[in-house]
């Protein structure tokens, strides 16, 4: 999957960092959580997983995948496809509906 992200050149980005108040940035920052002003978001791997209630050890089990690559999917690093990713939908739309399947 290809980045979107527009690369800066050095210049610019050097400019950007120099204006920056990192202390400022931080203590705004621990402000909007206290203030429950930021949400968490989660990868459709970890949010599945979560629904089941189940760890990630148990959960890859039940996906017939390594936990490395369950870690991969939950922290955005890879992508899962084919029958992993109607899994994972399954998951999220219905965990009861998987266990059962799982016989869990």
């Amino acid at each position: 999957m290809a980045s979107k992200a527009k690369v800066l050149p050095a210049p610019a980005v050097a400019r950007f960092e120099a204006g920056r108040d990192l202390g400022a940035e931080l203590l705004q920052s621990i402000r909007e959580m206290k203030a429950g002003e930021v949400h968490v978001a989660f990868s459709p791997a970890a949010e599945a997983r979560e629904k089941t209630g189940l760890s990630q050890r148990q959960f890859a089990a039940l996906l017939g995948v390594s936990v490395r690559t369950l870690q991969g999917w939950e922290q955005g690093r890879k992508q899962p496809s084919g029958a992993a990713r109607t899994l994972l939908t399954l998951a999220r739309t219905n965990p009861q509906a998987l266990l059962a399947l799982a016989g869990k």
